[in-house]
């Protein structure tokens, strides 16, 4: 008798069960215990494979997606892979409306996935009808059998990770986990994962990374929008012009804001100490922990569980880029990146 072959169906039985990484390297002179949650081993890269599989999903089984229909989602880019991967296999046309600050690597890799892509100008007002949300929209309203995934404002969106990336964290520690970091966009990932851990155990403490130019440490504070906050910076996927329903602030501790340019160089640290290839918003993770390292936050016996969200290949153009980190000021004299490519004539 034959044995089987040991394959999965498609890529999407790959999503999830993301492993978590002890960082010994980059964490050597802070107190603590810190496991880094890859989440880029996700066949799409990113977080975003969780939130794309389990919304389409409750769509189809709610009848609201029918085979030939049109996905439509505002996105920085991984969101939008992850729809686009997700709607290959499952047979449905896929339009995304993208921020102009996403990576040139994502919006290539938007159009190779099959999707039809509206890149939209990203400093201008929540509600500018050029702004991605709006322009998400207005396609919705405007194409017959299309349904809009709305993951700044979709429960559902927290509904993923409480069923997946939560339990995933609370077994992969054994329960011993006493701080989660995130960085918040959506707010969906750091949330979702929030209320599970916190039901297992509430002393678990939940803190956001938040980006200078966005709006969601203040209002977490004050419970108010604050316009005043809000100015241009440069890190994609976190931070927001406006307040996501699907942030649960009440499950967050505190918020913490990082620079694009310190961000930048941990992002560009963690691939030099740990090996790992992360991307921008991963390197904000790790650059908020350091800062809350700094002040007192954490001692020898805290296990502290950081998210990294995606991988450094959706940011060759940027970060990993000596040409657009010199333009954006980034390397100074004590930050200058030697050049180590030598050409053999």
């Amino acid at each position: 008798m034959k044995k089987s072959i040991n394959a999965h169906d498609s890529v999407l039985s790959l999503i999830g069960d993301t492993p978590l990484v002890k960082l010994s390297n980059i964490t050597a002179s802070m107190k603590g215990n810190y496991f880094a949650k890859i989440e880029a081993f996700n066949p799409g890269h990113s977080s975003k494979d969780r939130i794309a599989l389990y919304i389409i999903e409750q769509a189809e089984k709610k009848g609201i997606l029918k085979p030939g229909d049109t996905i439509i989602e505002t996105t920085s880019g991984n969101t939008g892979f992850s729809i686009a991967m997700v709607s290959i296999l499952k047979g449905y046309e896929c339009i995304l409306a993208v921020s102009s600050k996403s990576s040139s690597d994502k919006i290539d890799m938007l159009k190779t996935m099959g999707a039809k892509v509206y890149v939209c100008p990203a400093h201008v007002k929540a509600d500018d009808p050029r702004s991605y949300y709006e322009v998400a929209k207005r396609l919705h309203s405007e194409i017959k059998d299309s349904v809009y995934i709305n993951q700044y404002f979709n429960e559902l969106n927290i509904e993923a990770h409480y069923n997946t990336t939560g339990p995933e964290i609370w077994n992969q520690t054994n329960g011993q986990i006493t701080h989660l970091v995130a960085c918040s966009g959506t707010g969906g990932t750091i949330s979702g994962t929030a209320r599970f851990l916190k039901e297992q155990n509430p002393n678990i403490k939940v803190i956001g990374i938040d980006a200078y130019g966005s709006v969601i440490q203040k209002y977490h504070q004050t419970r108010e929008f604050d316009s005043d906050e809000i100015y241009p910076y440069r890190i994609e996927g976190l931070g927001k012009n406006l307040i996501p329903t699907a942030t649960d602030f009440d499950a967050i501790d505190a918020f913490i804001k990082v620079t694009d340019e310190d961000s930048a160089h941990t992002a560009r640290e963690l691939a030099k100490t740990e090996g790992l290839f992360v991307g921008y918003t991963s390197g904000a993770a790790m650059q908020g922990l350091k800062q809350l390292e700094e002040d007192g936050v954490f001692d020898t016996t805290s296990n502290i569980v950081v998210i990294f969200p995606d991988h450094g290949s959706r940011y060759m153009s940027k970060i990993y880029s000596n040409d657009w980190m010199e333009k954006q000021g980034f390397f100074d004299s004590s930050r200058h990146e030697v050049e180590s490519i030598q050409y053999i004539k």
